[in-house]
């Protein structure tokens, strides 16, 4: 195994276990802006398999199909992240209060 590649490897899986610790220690409060900051990186990721592929002359067949999943994966996290931060930011903004029963009666109009 070339020492590059075997380097590259180790760094990966001690990122692997130090965000693995960062995260198992985040109350649950922190949840939805630890997710936002996590969507803003896998953006920036998502941005750079797309540079990747492009910059690729001659990519094999191997290679282009690893770059477009991992593009689609990226992807998926991306929107399906944002989706989540925005409804759980939704369950906390205030809800106007609806007009009491007897004033749309007396109105005769619904709103």
């Amino acid at each position: 195994m070339e020492t590059g590649l075997l380097a590259n490897l180790a760094i990966l899986v001690l990122a692997g276990f130090v965000g693995f610790a960062v995260i198992s220690k985040v109350p649950n409060t922190l949840h939805t802006p630890l997710m936002s900051g996590t969507n803003a990186i896998h953006g920036i990721v998502l941005l750079g398999g797309l540079i990747v592929l492009g910059h690729l002359e001659n990519p094999s067949v191997v290679d282009a199909i690893i770059l477009v999943v991992a593009i689609a994966f990226g992807a998926i996290n991306v929107i399906g992240g944002f989706l989540v931060t925005d409804r759980m930011l939704a369950m906390f903004k205030t809800k106007s209060p609806s007009p009491p029963a007897e004033k749309i009666a007396s109105n005769g109009k619904g709103t």
